[in-house]
């Protein structure tokens, strides 16, 4: 999915003097960090009055962006947007990183992979998809001739996304993977390529020696995981063994190396699993058929999503024609009809109920191409992304199939999907047009349970909901409350912390401490939001709902964590006084750091006031600061 922040992504990449004029980017806790070629090219001024922007801070050779809190989702933005993955630092005590990786379950990371190599280009699968249904409407209508000239060109345009998909996917499936770009796109035309379609007068049955399957459609076009797999054990293989090529070599003999073993793994490997897995699929739906047509129905509307994720879709296709060929009709893929509809009334849902003004941009051409039964761009875009929608679209497609088959709808030819599947339910030599009315009813229900559901259930983002109903009720939970010193020492104002960031207050009101102890405590009884590799900064947020900020040291992210102890990690719930981090005084002294430590409340804007203490010095436990 596109992120919210991709148009300050934008804005930031225009204003820094664009990709040639950096030379690295990493971020710390509020800032992104960037070294420019040429500093006199970036128009500070202009980011500096930029929504989002806190400050823009040139020193000790870094470009700084100051964002707040938010900026691993803004690194990231401005990281794709601008295409800087290998201009990104990897780690600068961390700063590189987007943070701690999250632990995903297999599903959640399958879901993260495949919505990652699709959303770079699904505007366009989108445009394809409307174009493909528009044709396909004005030669229902006799608009146009369905092979004429004008459709065989415009066809190709609209099709060439999908069939080409191994292509496109193998290019983007790269940046996701870190392999080079070329080498993606590569696998990916070798998938397509004329002499593996099928058909021809090209042997293909073995490669050296070893017999070749190829999946139950016959070829790889319109394909998503295999290519995906491929590239994926591409990128691996290639961080494996280049290290051992020479570098006078590598040019041309790692592209050579990687390609040539990821195509031979792809067709001894990835294309017989495929195969193995859909001939097993055709066998259980088949059982299925003869025990419960009902059933059948409710699981081929429930799963067909799934199954055209993984390709095995196809494993069903032949079943059906088979079917249609022998005995005149075919009901085995009847149960998944309503799944585009489905589609179009949670897309419309979700455009009515959210407020990511770039989501409900791609919700309209989403609908329109489900409505015409191209379901990628609401599948891959919207839906999947977001989990939730998904798993309740497969809930009311797995009913809705259930009803096709309740009410003996059947298949009497081969049509197409959406709304010109209608005519595939006409028996054709009864001219009996009950089951096309019935799956027009059932369509409509389908799009009126989708629309309905996500009007009801869907939100764009829990976590940040939760977030900003606690900030939002901070201010009342939080009144009186008070936050103690963190470390012990010298009490300054921002104002005289040597960091515009800080002394500007504009990320938020609080004080600053010489420390006099290398120890940091807990100032109050909360969570651990935010512990920094490195060590230098945590973010807590209290029980009370203040959102606390506790920096130690000047630039001390530059010490790669050197000299920084952590006693806790991040995610933690601690108690008021709980020993947080130690840290070498002497160590960042001689490094030639300052060791001013800020402790701002970011969420200041929640309060009536922040008011500091006014004592020259404080312990570990003395009041510091307090919320009103």
């Amino acid at each position: 999915m596109a992120s919210k922040y991709d148009g300050l992504a934008r804005i930031i990449m225009q204003n820094v003097g664009g990709k040639s004029n950096i030379t690295s980017i990493t971020h710390c806790i509020t800032r992104l960090r960037f070294k420019l070629k040429d500093e006199s090219k970036a128009n500070t001024d202009i980011l500096k009055g930029t929504d989002g922007i806190v400050t823009v801070i040139q020193s000790g050779g870094q470009y700084m962006v100051v964002i707040g809190n938010h900026v691993p989702d803004v690194y990231a933005a401005v990281v794709s947007v601008g295409h800087l993955e290998n201009l990104a630092e990897a780690k600068v005590g961390g700063d590189g990183d987007d943070g701690p990786k999250e632990k995903m379950s297999p599903f959640n990371a399958f879901v993260s992979i495949v919505t990652g190599v699709f959303t770079p280009f699904l505007g366009v699968l989108c445009a394809c998809g409307i174009i493909k249904g528009l044709l396909a409407l004005f030669v229902a209508l006799g608009v146009l001739n369905g092979e004429g000239g004008t459709y065989n060109i415009l066809y190709s345009l609209g099709d060439a996304a999908f069939y080409f998909l191994p292509v496109i996917l193998g290019y983007t499936a790269a940046k996701r993977f870190k392999l080079p770009e070329m080498e993606g796109l590569i696998i990916g035309c070798a998938l397509v390529y004329p002499y593996v379609l099928g058909g021809g007068d090209y042997d293909i049955s073995k490669l050296f020696g070893i017999p070749v399957t190829m999946p139950p459609s016959g070829n790889y076009t319109s394909s998503v995981l295999p290519v995906i797999v491929a590239v994926a054990f591409a990128a691996w293989f290639e961080r494996k063994y280049k290290k051992f090529i020479p570098d006078t070599i590598k040019m041309f003999t790692v592209p050579l190396i990687t390609c040539v073993v990821t195509i031979c793994l792809t067709f001894w490997v990835i294309g017989p699993v495929t195969s193995l897995a859909s001939s097993g699929l055709s066998a259980v739906f088949g059982a299925i058929a003869g025990f419960s047509p009902v059933l059948l129905g409710v699981i081929a509307g429930a799963f067909w999503m799934v199954l055209v994720m993984f390709g095995l879709h196809w494993a069903l296709v032949p079943l059906a024609l088979t079917e249609m060929m022998t005995i005149g009709y075919s009901r085995t893929l009847v149960g998944m009809f309503a799944h585009s509809f489905v589609l179009v009334g949670s897309v419309l849902g979700i455009m009515i109920k959210t407020k990511d003004k770039k989501l409900k941009q791609l919700c309209p051409p989403a609908a329109i191409s489900s409505v015409a039964g191209v379901t990628e761009p609401a599948l891959y875009g919207l839906l999947l992304p977001k989990k939730t929608p998904f798993i309740r679209a497969c809930i009311i497609s797995a009913i809705c199939g259930g009803i096709l088959m309740a009410a003996g709808v059947t298949s009497y030819l081969q049509a197409g999907l959406g709304v010109f599947g209608y005519t595939a339910y006409i028996n054709t030599e009864t001219g009996d047009a009950s089951g096309m009315i019935i799956s027009i009813v059932v369509s409509l229900v389908a799009v009126a349970a989708g629309l309905v559901t996500e009007m009801f259930f869907y939100k764009d983002d829990v976590k940040a909901e939760t977030k900003s109903s606690s900030s939002a009720s901070s201010a009342e939970a939080g009144k009186g409350e008070t936050i103690s010193a963190p470390v012990q020492g010298k009490v300054i104002p921002l104002t005289e912390v040597e960091d515009e960031a800080f002394s500007s207050e504009a990320l938020g009101k609080g004080l600053a401490i010489v420390p006099s102890v290398g120890k940091v405590f807990a100032p109050v009884d909360g969570e651990i939001t935010t512990f920094f590799p490195t060590g230098h900064a945590i973010g807590i947020q209290s029980d009370g709902g203040a959102e606390i900020l506790i920096h130690v040291g000047m630039d001390t992210v530059k010490l790669n964590g050197k000299g920084f102890t952590p006693k806790v990690e991040q995610g933690a719930h601690v108690k008021k006084g709980d020993l947080l981090l130690e840290f070498d005084m002497d160590l960042i002294k001689k490094e030639g750091y300052s060791l001013v430590t800020p402790m701002i409340i970011t969420n200041t804007d929640d309060y009536t006031d922040v008011v500091p203490t006014d004592a020259a010095n404080v312990n570990n436990g003395d009041i510091a600061i307090t919320t009103l």
